[in-house]
Parts: C-alpha cells; structure tokens; sequence
C-alpha cells in the first residue's frame, strides 16, 4: 500500500524536526520557514521513517494519508 505524506502549512512553525528525523523526507524552506516535502509517495520501505517525521512535527503539520 502507497501513503502520502502531506503537510499544513498553515500549522507549520519550521522547527526542522521533521527534517533531522527524516532529510531524506523533508527539507525547510529558510526564507519562508514552512516545511518542504522531498517526497510525496511513501512506499512500505519507507513508512517507518515517514511515520517518524510525522511524531516529531511538535505543531502536528504533518500526516499520513492512503495514497
């Protein structure tokens, strides 16, 4: 099964947890401080470290969605 990572960016505060939980998940944009999703499909292979970017967001801006 195939989920989507997506983000609010209406919730983001940019704290980069998400991005030293998982750079190869999610990047922050500097200049506006909101997150960047590197990736929008997450395979099985990599659900466990999409699940861990998503409990490390402090704001809750990121879920897990059935692709």
């Amino acid at each position: 099964m195939t989920l989507k990572i997506v983000a609010d960016l209406a919730v983001c505060r940019g704290t980069a947890c998400c991005m030293m939980e998982s750079p190869d998940l999610c990047d922050v944009d500097e200049g506006a401080g909101k997150v960047i999703l590197l990736v929008d499909e997450i395979t099985d292979e990599r659900r466990a470290e999409a699940e861990a970017a998503v409990r490390a967001c402090p704001v809750k801006a990121l879920a897990l969605r059935d692709g």
